[in-house]
This record gives structure tokens, C-alpha cells and sequence, in this order.
């Protein structure tokens, strides 16, 4: 802010904190008087955004010079600029891994449910901490099941229109090996003993001391745990454990994207536009914080140290006139891919309880995924 306030003294910035944010914003917004700036929640349909946000500019023109536009792009205009970016992989403790006799880094479901065995053999260590208590944290898995499994930046739009999308391929790719890895995990017992009482913000501190070895996050997570001790050294951060013919590939894309009210006064638009505009190129807040910087011309930080042998996938933005698609059958589905966290929750109540396999779960998604696409004469491609 002072930095900024140097080049810009005219311009004054208050920031807001608000604690439950994504419902709260989402609430405010159906109102005009929300303030200037906000981050996006995810519950804004893109169909919405131009009655709610400012535009930035041409997607193609734009995405010159910025990464990951396309999350808040509608008919080819860009109305949510990202403030960092994500690569999608998992925190581990390196000093743990070490200790455990992990030599190299798991690449495929089993390779990684091995190494949880050995920690939990060799440590004291809890061999991955799901975080269940939290919520938000289970939802956190779903960003692994385009990219990360797959390899394809077409997956999210070629999503709606797949038969049977979550069903097991049998090569350990795909949504199901995500969702198949934490189902195996709970059920063999390489998570903490009771779910229902994970601390979100004491878990930081537990993976600096070593306590925890893995926990599944964006990138975003790193600095985080390593700010939370005095071992922030023994913190890496790694690609998720699938190879998709011999190769890694990583999930990339925004976090948070700044939006500005289209019913803001004119003078704070501008406000608005340069103060966004500073925080992208020349606040170095993505850097800082371990994210991909949204400036295309700027470097990695060292958090991605571990990621030089994954390609990093983008998800390409829906072709026109399927825009809204992909949230159409979520919604219709009630599924929840990356809105909701109960699905991801009621895989790990399912296999601590025995009640459901994994494969009866993905069956009843795929039931629903079907009635969705019939429902909204979706056609089915793939």
C-alpha cells in the first residue's frame, strides 16, 4: 500500500475483512453498493458478469501479456483479472520424506500410496492430512481431476459431454485415480485418527515440526506452512502423483480474481483499474507468496523447484455458446465439482465407515452426470 500510495498518493485503498467470504460476496453482489474492487467468487455465472463487473479488455489481446484469463472470460471479454496463479500438486515435509527412506518422488497413485505406508511405518509422522474438518480443504481436490489427471487442457469443456466421465480408466488417470487416491488412503489408514477433528490452522505449524508429511493444496499453501516454524526448509511442494503416458503434467490457474463493480463511479473505476494493474506487474504479491505471476514475462519462484519434469496444463477457455456449460451440469448434477466439499467429504466418510466403494460412489456421479446431459440435451461426444 505505501508503495503503491508513492505513485498514486491520490488514490486511497481500504481493505475489507470478511470471514466468510465466498457467501458473503456472493450476497453482497446481488446488491450495487458492494464497494469498488472484489475477488470473484466462484458462485458468479459467467453468464452474470457483465451486469456485474467492469470489463478489462479483449481475452486475445489480453492474454499477450497475462496468464490465466479464460476462468472469469465471457463472449470474449475478460471481466476477472487473476492475482496469482496455482499449480495444482501436494505439500510435503521433505526432512519426513527423508527419514522415511523416500529417496524420489512418487509419480503414480501407488507409488505415493507406498511412500504414506513407509511414513507411517518409519515416523511418527501422519502420513497425509486431509483436513476434513475444514471443508473448503476436502473441495481442494477437485482442481486435480483436469489437468493434473489427464494431461488435456480441453478436459473441463470436453467434461459435459463424456459418458461416464469419473468411471475407473484402468491406467490410474483421470478423475477417478484423484478420488480413488484419498479413498485408499483413508481406508488403509494413512490419515490422521479422527477426521472430524482436524485444525485447519494448527496443521500449518504441525507440517513445519514435522508432524504431517502431505497435505493435498494449491501452491498457494507453501508459503503458508512454511512461514508457520522455524523449518520452513523442510517444506516442498510436489506434482501430483499421476503420469499419463510416461509423463507429469500439473493443473495451472488462478487463485482469486480481482472484479470491479460496473456500478462504481466513474472516477473509481479508474482508481480501480490502476490500483488491480499495480498489484499484477509491480507489487510482486505472486512472487511473495509462492504463486505463478499473472505477467507472463516474470519468473517461477523456487516453490515449483520440484515441478522440472511436469508440464504445467492450462485449462483453455469453453468454446462459444458453452460458456456456462460445464456449470450448467454441475449444478443440474449436484455434484459440486470445485463448488461444493461434500462429495469429496462423503468419499472419506465412505471408506472410513466401509459403507460404499469407490466404485459405487463414481457409479452414483455418473448416474446423475447422465440424467444432467439428458435433462439439458447435452450431446455425448466422448
Amino acid at each position: 500500500m505505501k508503495e503503491f500510495n508513492k505513485l498514486y498518493p491520490n488514490i486511497q485503498i481500504k481493505y475489507e475483512a470478511i470471514t466468510d467470504y465466498a457467501e458473503d460476496v456472493t450476497i453482497r453482489l446481488t446488491t450495487d453498493s458492494w464497494g469498488d474492487i472484489c475477488m470473484i467468487p466462484t458462485t458468479v455465472d459467467k453468464a452474470e458478469l457483465p451486469d456485474l463487473f467492469v470489463p478489462f479488455g479483449d481475452y486475445e489481446k489480453l492474454s499477450e501479456t497475462y496468464n490465466f484469463l479464460s476462468n472469469f472470460t465471457y463472449s470474449g471479454k475478460v471481466y476477472g483479472m487473476p492475482s496469482t496463479g496455482n499449480a495444482q500438486g501436494i505439500v510435503y515435509n521433505k526432512r519426513v520424506f527423508k527419514e522415511a527412506g523416500i529417496t524420489e518422488l512418487p509419480k503414480t497413485p501407488d507409488e505415493f500410496l507406498d511412500a504414506l505406508k513407509r511414513i507411517k511405518d518409519n515416523t511418527d509422522a501422519i502420513p497425509l492430512y486431509t483436513n476434513f474438518a475444514a471443508g473448503w480443504t476436502m473441495g481442494a481436490w477437485d482442481a486435480y481431476i483436469g489437468g493434473s489427471a489427464t494431461g488435456d487442457p480441453e478436459f473441463m469443456n470436453k467434461l459435459p459431454h463424456m459418458k461416464d466421465p469419473f468411471a475407473n480408466r484402468g491406467d490410474s488417470t483421470g478423475p477417478y485415480a484423484v478420488y480413488n487416491l484419498l479413498y485408499e488412503a483413508v481406508a488403509r489408514g494413512l490419515i490422521e485418527d479422527d477426521p472430524t477433528t482436524t485444525d485447519w490452522e494448527g496443521s500449518k505449524g504441525m507440517m513445519n515440526r514435522g508432524e504431517i508429511a502431505t497435505m493435498v493444496l494449491g501452491s498457494w499453501a507453501v508459503v503458508q506452512m512454511q512461514g508457520a516454524g522455524d523449518h520452513p526448509e523442510d517444506i516442498g511442494y510436489m506434482p501430483f502423483p499421476i503420469t499419463v503416458n510416461g509423463k507429469q503434467y500439473a493443473s495451472a490457474g488462478p487463485d482469486y480474481n480481482y472484479g470491479i463493480n460496473i456500478n462504481s463511479s466513474e472516477d473509481n473505476k479508474i482508481a480501480a483499474m490502476i490500483y488491480i494493474k499495480w498489484l499484477v506487474e509491480k507489487s510482486k504479491f505472486a512472487y511473495t507468496e509462492g504463486g505463478i505471476p499473472i505477467l507472463k514475462s516474470e519468473e517461477y519462484p523456487p516453490v515449483y523447484n520440484d515441478f522440472t519434469g511436469a508440464e504445467l496444463v492450462v485449462d483453455n477457455p469453453p468454446p462459444a455458446g458453452e460458456e456456462t456449460l460445464f456449470n450448467d451440469m454441475n449444478d443440474k448434477s449436484e455434484i459440486g465439482i470445485n463448488k461444493e466439499n461434500s462429495h469429496v467429504q462423503h468419499i472419506v466418510e465412505s471408506a472410513l465407515s466401509k459403507s460404499k466403494t469407490m466404485d459405487e460412489i463414481v457409479a452414483e456421479w455418473n448416474e446423475k452426470w447422465t440424467k444432467a446431459q439428458k435433462e439439458l440435451n447435452v450431446e455425448v461426444k466422448y
